[in-house]
């Protein structure tokens, strides 16, 4: 009996003290009523203090998110499934707006834009959340783009190079290689201090799972993160997937570090918010496309930016991949981020079917950062390659007709294939810049102008086993630096010549 009353009187006291402690204030909540809904979208009536992008909770906990604001109902669109809204559902303001989990906890980790880990690990340990649609830096707090971002890929980073706070569209056709060139880049970081993001949108599952693996096999998965908006996944996740990873990425570029974010791809998260935008009842313009898909985008890769040191110094780095139909690059979305960005690599199917592989056109690809961003080492051998690889393929068109040609047009292309052939390299095999160095150093100088193009790859195996072994302090200074000294490149040219001379001369192909 004594332990009943000492226990009854325990809970009168805790009763007491959080009566105390009440907010017994009344509280004003809006509910709505779902007026239909179907195909990731809902109109809901009964909110007229609701805002444009505030969070909505519908009444079996489903998330959505307002798109469209009228006088009588409003549309949102709806993050999760949403499978048991109803008409005639309940739903209710929350007055937030859509948030994302940041910090280290997510490296290594694949989540989707809500931050919910899809990997079948742990819950995602977040630092904080932060706003998935942020302004983009102001013009005082940025810095000029100077240091170079090294892709691993020769052509791009000779003659399309990539600077840390720059925008660079990747664009070609369907199956040309674009999200291959992006893996390629990740992978290259594996030895950088650049962080990375990957954001699936609207990609099959398989293609992400192939991209995650081709980096764990080859890359460093610890320093990356996956955001994915699949192409099964509810049309207003696969929307906000872009503006999640971003700001991901500017949790670690606001505290100084470097981080490369690739949009996989923009043309389906354009489709995504026109069929999004067309249920919603929103006027259609040109291509069908609503006409606010230009500042979609817009605001989205203006975040990319070098900050000034008085901002800790930090950069994103954004790859958006944009697809082409036919070749065309004049389309309404790729000219949109065409005129968004600092410059475009342009894959071109001719190419790739031919079997040059990155299937980069250079004379349509360009980097309006230009040399500023570029290794001294590679720079010093680019603006010679640049013109005689653009000699070579007018004249490689123009003998293809069966006319005569002297014999200096003769070596200017011969020369211009084996440079061709320098440019091609294997998937998941990012070169180090001083073997990039190297080999060009070899183009440059006419080692390889005598020897069979069918012997090119094995000039580049044997020279990818020997610099590291035969000239280790040359190789990590090229790395480390970027620059080429004279006794360095005496030496390199050395190594070239011992490589070439040891391949017995076949008949050129």
């Amino acid at each position: 009996m004594m332990t009943l009353e000492r226990d009854a009187a325990d809970f009168i006291a805790r009763a007491r003290a959080r009566l105390e402690t009440a907010d017994l204030r009344p509280r004003l909540r809006q509910i709505g009523r779902v007026e239909e809904v179907g195909d990731g979208v809902a109109h809901v009536s009964g909110l007229p203090a609701t805002r444009l992008d505030e969070l909505l909770r519908f009444e079996d906990g489903t998330l959505g998110l307002a798109m469209r604001i009228g006088e009588a109902e409003l549309g949102c669109i709806l993050l999760s499934e949403g499978s048991g809204i109803r008409a005639g559902a309940a739903v209710e303001g929350t007055g937030e707006i859509a948030r994302v989990p940041v910090g280290p906890g997510l490296l290594g980790r694949i989540v989707s834009p809500i931050g919910a880990p899809l990997d079948g690990g742990p819950a995602i340990e977040a630092e904080r959340t932060d706003p998935v649609e942020r302004p983009a830096p102001a013009i005082v707090d940025r810095d000029l783009v100077t240091e170079p971002l090294l892709t691993g890929i020769t052509v791009i980073d000779a003659m399309i190079p990539l600077g840390r706070g720059q925008r660079g569209l990747i664009v070609g056709d369907r199956k040309t290689g674009k999200t291959t060139l992006a893996s390629d880049t990740i992978i290259n970081q594996r030895d950088s201090d650049v962080i990375c993001v990957y954001a699936a949108i609207g990609q099959k599952a398989s293609t992400v799972a192939r991209v995650a693996e081709a980096v764990r096999a080859h890359g460093a998965m610890e320093r990356c993160i996956f955001v994915v908006g699949a192409a099964d996944a509810p049309p207003g996740a696969q929307w906000l997937t872009p503006y999640a990873a971003c700001s991901i990425a500017e949790y670690f570029r606001d505290r100084g570090q470097h981080a490369l974010l690739i949009f996989d791809d923009l043309t389906k998260h354009a489709i995504t918010y026109r069929q999004l935008s067309l249920l919603l009842r929103k006027p259609p313009g040109r291509e069908a496309y609503p006409g606010d898909v230009f500042y979609l985008h817009a605001r989205l890769l203006e975040r990319a930016a070098k900050l000034s040191q008085e901002k800790a110094g930090g950069s994103l780095t954004a790859l958006p991949i944009a697809e082409t139909q036919a070749g065309n690059p004049s389309a309404f979305i790729p000219t949109s981020l065409i005129s968004i960005t600092d410059g475009q690599v342009y894959l071109e199917p001719k190419l790739f079917y031919e079997g040059q592989k990155p299937a980069v056109n250079v004379g349509m690809s360009v980097s309006r950062v230009g040399a500023k961003t570029q290794a001294k080492a590679i720079k010093s051998l680019a603006d010679s390659l640049k013109l005689d690889y653009a000699q070579f393929l007018e004249l490689e068109v123009f003998t293809r007709f069966g006319s005569m040609v002297d014999e200096r047009t003769e070596r200017k292309i011969a020369h211009g294939r084996r440079l061709r052939a320098i440019l091609a390299q294997p998937e998941y095999a990012p070169l180090p810049l001083s073997l990039q160095v190297a080999l060009l150093l070899a183009v440059a100088d006419g080692c390889l102008d005598d020897l069979p193009l069918s012997l090119i790859p094995e000039v580049r195996k044997r020279l990818a086993e020997r610099l590291p072994q035969d000239l280790p302090r040359a190789a990590r200074q090229i790395d480390e630096t970027g620059a080429l000294s004279d006794e360095t490149r005496r030496r390199l040219l050395t190594l070239i010549q011992d490589c070439v001379a040891g391949l017995a001369p076949k008949a050129d192909d």
